[in-house]
């Protein structure tokens, strides 16, 4: 799985799912890529098709392994992104927000994405 943090003007990308598994948490948008498709290709695709923007990947910032409900173990590599255009179409999500690092903390995230939300706060201070 990729996640990315998307960034814009000093903040960061964050986005609500809709009411369903792990509903209404926060999260960094993220991508599980299709065949012969790169982390990277995956989270651009997404982003495009899930929110209707368009990003540029930059580079990697970290991984961690998490377990969810006990059962299932994923691993989770979390890409830098930029803003490049487009206007949000939500189609998975209710709300998106553009907030600063120091914001962080008030909100709600889904695993795998607490790890992803602690890493970038070690950034801001």
């Amino acid at each position: 799985m990729a996640i990315a943090v998307v960034r814009k003007e000093g903040k960061v990308l964050i986005a609500r799912r809709k009411r369903a598994f792990m509903g209404y948490v926060w999260e960094f948008p993220g991508a599980r890529p299709g065949d012969d498709e790169t982390l990277q290709g995956a989270l651009e695709r997404t982003l495009k098709e899930e929110l209707g923007i368009d990003v540029k990947v930059e580079g990697y910032l970290t991984s961690s392994g998490h377990v969810i409900n006990c059962e299932l173990s994923i691993k989770s590599y979390v890409y830098e992104a930029v803003y490049v255009s487009g206007d949000f179409e939500l189609k998975d999500h209710e709300e998106v927000r553009w907030v600063e690092l120091t914001e962080l903390q008030r909100y709600d995230f889904a695993e795998p994405n607490i790890f992803v939300a602690r890493f970038l706060a070690r950034e801001s201070s």
